[in-house]
């Protein structure tokens, strides 16, 4: 079958169902957004509810695609350099819980990082699996996370080389690749699967000028977000797949098991678009975004106080290569958290960045972006720098991360274990049965199963004390935390 990346069979077949302007007796019950609050319908417009379908004959199903979706999908596996590549409406999330549950059943151990996304522990608890935790690389200068190294993946599959799958995550949200082609053989040499969190690398597959992408690694899966950087709609990813040490029918149940439904086609149709944005002109987006981060890196680097890393970060084993499209702004200097950083830029120049942290902001380039933009970033950065830098003493930079915490129960069985609640600031050695996390990035404090200590109650507390967005107990205010039920020895 010869592949034409400039069809859009499931947009262009939503459009033409739309333009027969069929009587629907389907849901949705808006039909069309008559049926809808006039103010929504009006600011949403009608083209965008006139493609808000199910799964009708005419437009395929998701779940069992057979038609428009089936050559959709088929188009992107070509484009992503895929065996198979299925289309997700519940978020690279979905996608990464898709790869755990594939290749993990009950009592079964993943090798992960211990810098993954909370959907990577969900995953995990719903198969009941053992992760097996690798520390990543931590940044002296930076106070951020890299990936891990071939030589922390080595470590690990010498001790547990019954590992059902190696999950890495690449690139960083921070842009930062190890070696994965090294990790990938390396793995595949115990006939093991690789599964990469790819959800900030969607560029990176069409442009050489970026990281090597997860399928051209040699990698099994890769759960990829296209809404990320690739210019689908939120919520709106991919799941790509070698055959192989994966099946792929086993993927599809797996999926559909995890999805709705009542498949978005604004989503799905959303997600055929980008990957012909992406296969006939990625190249080309992909360095309008690198020409416009590398002048906002130099621009930076420029202004007194503050830094942005870059070229200058390669040579280590967890910094093999780099993204360039993420601005990483070093705040430090300033006398100032990130934190405080990001509401100054929304507060006077109505700026939003994607996260900051105790030392850090992060921009995301794309090619959504313009050199005005740039400038404005630049502008508020400049006035920041002015009213801060000389003035307040520079921030010392305390890595205060706290060993990886003993794992005593597996995930699932500190979840769904006999608990009852108490004071979070005495709950040292007792055994957490609920999550703590930093959102965004979105990655893990303490999961279910974990011994608390006191160095993580102190890490965690400063963190809620500053303003960080802790979040994951039932408490939202995190004065006390859910624990598993201690029974009494019997003497």
């Amino acid at each position: 079958m010869t592949v034409d990346h400039k069809r859009t069979p499931l947009f262009s077949a939503l459009k033409e169902h739309a333009e027969r302007n069929p009587i629907q007796f389907h849901i949705p019950g808006h039909k069309k957004g008559v049926g809808m609050d006039p103010e929504y319908r009006a600011f949403i417009g009608d083209n965008a509810l006139s493609i808000d379908l199910i799964n009708i004959a005419p437009l395929d199903d998701l779940h069992q695609p057979t038609g428009v979706i089936e050559e959709a999908q088929h188009l992107a596996a070509d484009a992503f350099g895929a065996d198979h590549t299925f289309f997700s409406v519940q978020g690279t999330s979905g996608a990464i819980m898709t790869m755990i549950l594939t290749v993990c059943s009950q009592g079964d151990k993943i090798i992960v990082p211990r810098n993954v996304h909370k959907s990577v522990m969900s995953a995990i608890i719903f198969a009941g699996a053992k992760p097996v935790f690798v520390s990543p690389v931590r940044d002296k200068n930076l106070g951020i996370d890299h990936g891990i190294t071939t030589r922390s993946v080595k470590r690990a599959l010498e001790r547990h080389p019954d590992a059902k799958a190696v999950l890495v995550i690449n690139p960083t949200y921070y842009g930062v690749c190890a070696d994965l082609k090294e990790i990938v053989d390396l793995v595949h040499s115990y006939n093991i699967p690789v599964l990469v969190d790819e959800a900030h690398g969607v560029l990176i597959h069409f442009s050489s000028k970026l990281p090597i992408s997860a399928m051209e690694a040699g990698a099994d899966m890769a759960a990829t977000s296209v809404h990320k950087l690739g210019g689908s709609m939120t919520q709106s990813s991919v799941l790509n797949i070698k055959e192989g040490r994966i099946n792929p029918s086993r993927v599809k149940t797996i999926l559909s098991m995890l999805t709705t439904t009542s498949t978005s086609y604004i989503l799905l149709a959303s997600l055929d678009t980008a990957r012909r944005h992406l296969a006939l002109n990625g190249e080309e987006l992909a360095d309008k975004a690198i020409e416009l981060a590398q002048f906002a890196r130099h621009g930076i680097n420029e202004i007194p106080g503050l830094s942005c890393f870059g070229e200058d970060i390669l040579g280590t084993e967890a910094t093999f290569n780099y993204d360039p499209t993420k601005i990483n702004i070093h705040v430090r200097h300033l006398g100032i958290t990130g934190y405080d950083a990001e509401n100054w830029l929304r507060d006077h120049y109505n700026i939003e960045v994607e996260l900051s942290d105790m030392y850090n902001i992060l921009c995301l380039i794309t090619p959504g972006d313009t050199h005005e933009n740039i400038d404005t970033l630049l502008n508020a950065l400049r006035e920041l720098s002015s009213q801060n830098y000389n003035i307040r003493p520079a921030t010392d930079l305390i890595i205060k991360v706290p060993s990886i915490p003993q794992l005593t129960l597996t995930p699932r069985d500190a979840f769904y274990g006999d608990t009852e609640v108490v004071p979070f600031k005495e709950s040292a050695d007792r055994i957490i049965a609920e999550f703590i996390y930093v959102y965004p990035p979105g990655i893990p404090i303490l999961l279910p199963g974990e011994v608390i200590s006191q160095d993580l109650i102190d890490y965690i507390v400063e963190h809620v004390e500053v303003g960080l967005p802790v979040k994951g107990p039932e408490d939202r205010s995190i004065q006390n935390v859910k624990v598993i039920v201690e029974t009494n020895a019997i003497f």
